[in-house]
């Protein structure tokens, strides 16, 4: 069998963990329903309550161990989103936080999403079995920057900020290792012009710090209606299946990242079928999973 070209890294590793049970079976059992130049590369959250978080407020409250559980079944990686820029000497020692990367550490080949360098450096002394991704909320628009990011040993993947995907002639020239490091985030809706995607990350960090702040006002244009997945994919930056095989494969990039923590199963449900499954296909994935019971996408 070919290995896959094509690694997805999913949202919602403790937020969407019933529509994974009930998805990951599909995708095992039935592998033709799926493009097979694909496969999860990892699926990536946080519980609610981690003061680590970031990029999202986490509203898992799955059990830990049942979600490891299931993701070492199917061989996939576990991320934890730890990604706050504001963290301090103090927070290093929280107990729940240090809980769950103890756990992930002890699986092996998981890895933590990280922005803050102070709680990168604890975490590489206190778990050096994890990996570390660069996260998305450093915002990462210069191209100059993002090469020094993928130059950082410390990690095996860095996810530039969304408005450098399609920078071809430059992300061409990367070396083949910069390349295999290198994690596009595909379907954001985030206003390609925005001008405060930095705050509104850091807006995020306070609230996961327990800090009482006012919510960060959005200023783009619609920018009150909420995720579409039909307004990101008329984004510059959106990333179509088309574009991952015609133009990003050729060019030596293998890692694509989805995002999608704070939506909804359904939505993200459309994520996968649209990422993953042959279009002849999908409405067998859509029954089965709107006729298990035990899950409520809505």
């Amino acid at each position: 069998m070919v290995k896959p070209r094509v690694h997805y890294h999913l949202p919602g590793l403790f937020e969407f963990y019933e529509l994974y049970r009930a998805f990951l079976p599909l995708f095992s059992e039935h592998r033709d329903w799926f493009y097979d130049w694909c496969d999860i590369g990892s699926i990536y959250g946080a519980p609610a309550d981690c003061i680590w978080g970031g990029g999202r407020v986490g509203f898992g409250d799955n059990d830990t161990q049942a979600v490891l559980a299931l993701l070492r079944k199917y061989g996939i990686s576990a991320r934890l989103t730890f990604s706050n820029s504001l963290l301090r000497e103090e927070h290093l020692s929280d107990g729940r936080c240090n809980k769950l990367c103890a756990m992930l550490a002890a699986e092996g080949n998981n890895g933590v999403i990280v922005h803050s360098d102070l709680l990168l450096d604890y975490l590489k002394k206190t778990y050096p079995e994890l990996y570390f991704v660069s996260s998305t909320t450093k915002v990462l628009t210069d191209f100059r920057d993002l090469k020094n990011e993928l130059n950082r040993e410390v990690f095996r993947y860095v996810v530039p900020d969304f408005r450098l995907n399609k920078a071809f002639e430059k992300l061409n020239a990367l070396s083949a290792a910069q390349k295999d490091k290198l994690e596009f985030l595909c379907n954001e809706c985030c206003w390609f012009g925005c001008p405060d995607r930095k705050a509104c990350y850091e807006n995020v960090s306070r609230k996961c710090l327990g800090e009482d702040c006012p919510d960060h006002v959005c200023v783009a244009p619609d920018g009150n209606d909420g995720y579409r997945f039909s307004k990101a994919m008329e984004n510059p930056a959106f990333i179509g299946i088309d574009d991952i095989q015609n133009i990003y494969v050729p060019m030596g990039f293998s890692n694509f990242k989805l995002e999608g923590r704070g939506l909804g199963s359904a939505m993200i449900l459309e994520f996968l079928l649209y990422y993953m499954t042959k279009p002849q296909c999908q409405l067998r994935v859509r029954e089965a999973i709107y006729l298990d019971s035990m899950l409520d996408l809505f």
